[in-house]
């Protein structure tokens, strides 16, 4: 026979468990894993974010950067998180998007790993130039003088497999251009390589490149948008610039690991939604060239879908692979 005191304890502890499972998230710091080094677009993004998250659900949103293998290693970091609420991944057109072209080896499938919450922030990627050494007006002329000399320059990319090495095959392709690549790691790198004129043309992430646009270390001679940006009406396409058609967006977003609660990504997706009324956020990422617009969990999921659909098409084509 029981004694006493012993039903009393399970009692108490079965009344507990389920206030104890409906303890109001989160209850301790959040992680945000950052498929990019310190000072990426992806970075500003997440340390942007992170303190209005912070004070909107009372505990701090903790940026970890996990650069390298063009996003690769902070995707791996965030998929083999649990998935309790504690962990996030940043993630962006390259990291979700790409490698999900590229990575023969992936132990996961970059459409169905996570669990979308919300895009955060979309916007074209732009196409810069050291002048002094490539000293071109406009695309037309870019892609003449290149052709001109083949193989004669470099570009710079963030990684193989990065946004920008992705971007800029995809120009040689439908520009017929003989170019040499040479990766970097991480976007500071890259605009750091083209500002020396070691590697003097690269696409990055319009947010990554324009403070060295606005300080005239680099030329930004056209962006990926369809159409011009109401922030930039002077400078072109290069859908309109000779190759009609070509349009890539860079973006960042949101995702959980697989199986997070709904309840978790819902409350979290209702701070971002009211975030969206934030008009000093909205004017500090327009003014990096970016545009602030939180999603669906199912338009997230679309965008992904898409971009590793465009990329698969392209490295099939160009015939490229990472390791």
């Amino acid at each position: 026979m029981l004694h006493r005191r012993t039903l009393i304890a399970g009692a108490v502890a079965t009344l507990a468990m389920p206030a104890l499972a409906q303890q109001p998230w989160p209850q301790r710091s959040v992680r945000l894993i950052l498929p990019d080094t310190p000072g990426s677009g992806n970075d500003t993004t997440a340390r942007l974010f992170s303190p209005l998250l912070e004070a909107a659900l009372g505990q701090p949103f903790v940026v970890d950067n996990r650069g390298g293998a063009g996003g690769r290693i902070g995707v791996e970091a965030a998929f083999r998180s649990p998935p309790d609420g504690y962990s996030f991944l940043l993630g962006n057109a390259g990291s979700n998007g790409i490698n999900g072209a590229i990575y023969r080896d992936l132990p996961y499938d970059l459409t169905t790993a996570f669990d979308p919450v919300s895009l955060l922030v979309v916007g074209p990627n732009a196409l810069i130039i050291n002048p002094r050494v490539l000293a071109v007006a406009d695309v037309a002329a870019l892609i003449a003088l290149l052709r001109s000399r083949p193989g004669a320059f470099n570009y710079a990319s963030a990684g193989v497999g990065s946004s920008a090495h992705m971007n800029m095959e995809l120009f040689k392709n439908q520009a017929a251009l003989d170019i040499v690549h040479v990766p970097y790691r991480g976007s500071p790198a890259l605009v750091q390589a083209v500002i020396a004129g070691e590697a003097p043309l690269a696409f990055g992430n319009l947010v990554n490149v324009m403070p060295q646009v606005r300080s005239g270390e680099v030329k930004l001679l056209a962006v990926t948008s369809m159409t011009r940006l109401p922030d930039l009406p002077d400078t072109p396409t290069i859908h309109e610039s000779g190759l009609p058609g070509f349009e890539t967006v860079a973006w960042n977003g949101l995702l959980a690991p697989k199986g997070t609660p709904a309840p978790i990504r819902e409350k979290l997706l209702a701070e971002l939604v009211r975030l969206r009324g934030n008009e000093m956020l909205r004017d500090r990422i327009r003014l990096l060239g970016g545009e602030l617009v939180v999603s669906t969990p199912e338009v997230f999921q679309q965008r992904i879908e898409h971009d590793v659909a465009q990329w698969k098409r392209l490295a099939t084509a160009a015939n490229i692979t990472a390791q």
